[in-house]
């Protein structure tokens, strides 16, 4: 029987501990975190739970495992791929007291993408709202309904799903130097790396490397607000298009 552990298939390592491995990585299909193992999934749709749309890390399993344990859950969490149209992945505009830039959806039509619908019972659920900030009034996410009329989920077997929730910014997400949304970049280093070299404030409060500004995020909350005020400073930041709907 093939070793189904999150070590075994390369999924264990989580971006809140290693912040420059964001957003971790995701599975190759779909399957049911249980504990530290994948398993196959015997259905993709779960009624009895809330489908939530991935973006980012919490398509990894090992941040997933993570936010779990530290909760004291180990219920099993399943992970559906879906071939997603509708939506772009951008980078949040704020910076993580984790140590990364971390992701948020934004509106584009014609987008097609490859994610995963995490399907959360209502105590997982409240775990990940608490991990995003979405009771506090000053957290960094909503989680807003997005329905299919807007972002098109369908699954392997041809399930179009009638919605899903989403984590989105409250404060939008970054431009590129075009003036449209930036991508997220899956490669962290390569990230900082560009918004490190296109911005002396971000230099000057985060230093010059990937690794040191990720180190000094980590280190000081402070220091992470105040790069988040520098982003709308330097308008850098735009809305995700997605507001409306929370």
């Amino acid at each position: 029987m093939a070793d189904r552990t999150l070590e075994a298939l390369g999924l264990a390592e989580a971006p809140r501990e290693h912040p420059l491995s964001y957003p971790g990585m995701w599975p190759r299909d779909s399957g049911l975190l249980d504990g530290d193992r994948l398993l196959p999934l015997d259905r993709l749709v779960h009624p009895e739970r809330v489908p939530v749309l991935a973006v980012g890390s919490n398509a990894c399993p090992g941040q997933l495992r993570h936010k779990m344990a530290t909760a004291g859950l180990r219920s099993p969490v399943p992970m559906t791929r879906a071939r997603v149209t509708g939506v772009e992945v951008g980078v949040s505009a704020h910076v993580s007291p984790m140590g990364y830039m971390s992701a948020s959806p934004f509106r584009s039509p014609d987008a097609v993408r490859e994610l995963f619908v995490t399907w959360f019972d209502a105590g997982q659920l409240a775990v990940v709202d608490a991990s995003e900030g979405v009771p506090l009034p000053g957290g960094h996410y909503l989680r807003v309904w997005l329905p299919a009329s807007e972002v098109r989920i369908e699954l392997a077997d041809g399930t179009v799903l009638p919605g899903a929730f989403g984590y989105v910014n409250r404060r939008g997400v970054l431009l590129d130097g075009s003036g449209s949304p930036r991508p997220h970049l899956r490669d962290q280093r390569a990230l900082l790396t560009e918004l490190l070299l296109q911005s002396r404030g971000l230099r000057e409060l985060f230093g010059y490397t990937a690794r040191e500004f990720s180190r000094r995020a980590r280190a000081d909350p402070v220091l992470c607000e105040a790069g988040t005020r520098l982003f709308a400073e330097e308008k850098l930041v735009t809305a995700s298009g997605f507001e409306e709907l929370a």
